[in-house]
């Protein structure tokens, strides 16, 4: 079996050809599949046909499924969400139809999830697309004087998951979800620093006027979100896509709810980001292996 690993923009992404997901990876390709995925933070495999037991394999290579948090009780298939619009084995959709701002999942929870392989079961025609936007690049890119400004802060996260899925909007932090973590992560694979913002669940920073806050978090929103930070997936039926949640975040463009729309999601169960000081402290330097080009076994 041989892999082709090949970059989809300058920021972020590359797609990984020759490989059916159908099959258990022997340790040598499922080493480079993780590798690529730690330096290129999305994965994209395409015109794959997998069933959920495929999937949950998969995502065994990069640890635990991390259940959904929302909705517990109700599925069907209880580590299973379906992105969608229309209902899949007897299971309704979530987060159906619409445009949806930036965000990293479960940020407002202890520990948000590693990251989430999903696959891609009905298409429309135009529209629905995911934008990835780098959170390493972001941070690196940073002017020096704004790194030193946010180095030590913490900002309060949240989601108001059925009021306003869909864009951020001012809510009482203690009626939905809620977590304080730095406003700059380090990676707890790479150690490689992350601006950990989003301008969907990041409500406030800590210890600042609301004004300053707000003022401040707009920078870097807009920082976050500027093109040559983001690589933009157009989805095809039966790609299947796994990103990194702490390296990335990530948003949807709008899209007909007329048209049917269905991917199926598996999350990886991730640990608590810690800040600068703290990781440097007990976490040595990692290098992540260059695995651009086509590697065989």
């Amino acid at each position: 079996m041989a892999i082709d690993i090949r970059p989809l923009s300058p920021a972020l992404g590359a797609e990984v050809v020759g490989i059916d997901l159908r099959e258990t990876l022997d340790d040598t390709i499922a080493k480079g599949i993780k590798d690529a995925w730690l330096k290129h933070h999305v994965l994209v495999f395409r015109s794959q046909t997998i069933d959920a037991d495929d999937q949950r394999r998969f995502v065994g290579y990069f640890g635990e499924v991390q259940p959904p948090r929302s909705r517990a009780g109700e599925r069907r298939n209880p580590d299973v969400m379906y992105v969608a619009n229309v209902v899949i084995d007897g299971d309704r959709g979530d987060l159906p139809d619409g445009e949806m701002q930036f965000h990293a999942d479960q940020c407002y929870y202890e520990c948000p999830t590693k990251g989430a392989v999903l696959y891609a079961l009905e298409i429309p025609s135009t529209g629905g697309n995911t934008l990835f936007a780098s959170t390493h690049r972001a941070y690196e890119t940073l002017p020096d004087d704004l790194k030193a400004r946010i180095g030590g802060l913490e900002a309060m996260f949240t989601y108001d998951a059925y009021g306003n899925p869909y864009k951020r909007a001012q809510i009482d932090v203690e009626q939905a979800p809620h977590f304080v973590h730095p406003v700059v992560i380090t990676h707890p694979e790479t150690a490689r620093p992350a601006l950990f913002v989003n301008r969907l669940m990041t409500a406030s920073i800590n210890g600042l006027a609301r004004e300053e806050s707000e003022a401040l978090l707009d920078r870097l929103f807009q920082h976050l979100e500027r093109p040559e930070m983001i690589y933009e997936h157009v989805w095809r039926p039966g790609d299947v896509l796994i990103w990194d949640n702490l390296a990335t975040v990530h948003a949807r463009t709008d899209f007909d709810p007329a048209e049917r729309r269905a991917l199926r999601r598996m999350a990886i169960r991730g640990v608590r980001p810690r800040g600068l000081a703290a990781h440097a402290a007990s976490v040595p330097d990692v290098t992540v292996p260059d695995v651009t080009g086509t590697m065989a076994s």
